[in-house]
């Protein structure tokens, strides 16, 4: 009897720390912003003769438009993603991340699903908050690579206002 007692005891407390509501407003990048940003960022890598796979994605790394353009090779689909993946993840370029990785003798993040150390990936801030990031793959690397498609990426950013 004593024990069943004890356990409703627990339940009783338990229960109005259960039945709070919280609410939480989370600001993220918009679908038109993440589309005006994709638009952008694939124009300036077209205008460089580059044919790229451009990924946006918002504040909790949920892709919100993903462009691949005619003539992109296959994979780039999947690695603009874990770029933009990974910049919003750290909230840093995912260029720098692969920089820190290297002094790191623990492995261990690299090893987590949809994380890359390849340059490309770039934070959409508004004012010091990180509200999403864009991905770019496709730019070869002796057209400068990752560090291209970071460049692409950063002008596609530079057209919205946060």
């Amino acid at each position: 009897m004593k024990t069943s007692f004890a356990a409703l005891a627990v339940f009783a407390f338990a229960a109005p720390a259960a039945a709070q509501t919280t609410t939480m407003s989370e600001v993220t990048v918009s679908t038109d912003a993440a589309i005006q940003i994709a638009t952008a960022a694939l124009a300036q890598c077209r205008q460089d003769g580059q044919r790229v796979t451009v990924t946006v994605v918002d504040h909790a790394g949920r892709e919100k438009v993903r462009v691949r353009d005619d003539g992109a090779a296959p994979h780039t689909e999947v690695h603009s993603f874990r770029k933009a993946y990974t910049a919003v993840s750290y909230k840093t370029p995912s260029g720098e991340y692969g920089k820190r990785v290297k002094e790191l003798s623990n492995l261990g993040p690299v090893l987590l699903p949809n994380i890359t150390t390849a340059a490309g990936g770039v934070p959409i801030l508004a004012g010091e908050r990180v509200i999403g990031a864009v991905g770019i793959s496709g730019t070869p690397g002796s057209a400068g690579g990752g560090e291209h498609d970071a460049k692409c990426a950063a002008a596609g950013i530079s057209k919205v206002k946060f």
